[in-house]
């Protein structure tokens, strides 16, 4: 093995992990008035594609870190689209 692979595991901890925090805080408190629908849409899909490009290429820190990147990104998602509604008036 050689360098780059485990920079790219820890690159990949990192970047996911750092999901952690708003995903947690967002189950426990159901705000998401600061998520932008558009902007975690467009996230959601690009991280589906970087997975999508790791298998490709049997790259695993990309395969890793973007299937549980997408997993964060996608809770936070449907808790935007399902709490994100004003009530009318």
């Amino acid at each position: 093995m050689n360098w780059a692979e485990p920079v790219g595991f820890a690159a990949a901890f990192l970047t996911t992990a750092s999901f952690v925090p708003q995903a947690w805080l967002t189950f426990r408190t159901r705000d998401v008035s600061g998520i932008s629908l558009g902007m975690y849409s467009a996230f959601t899909l690009g991280v589906a594609l970087w997975l999508l490009y790791g298998l490709s290429l049997r790259a695993w820190p990309v395969v890793v870190a973007n299937a549980i990147t997408l997993a964060l990104a996608l809770a936070i998602l449907v808790m935007k689209l399902r709490f994100g509604r004003r009530p009318p008036g």
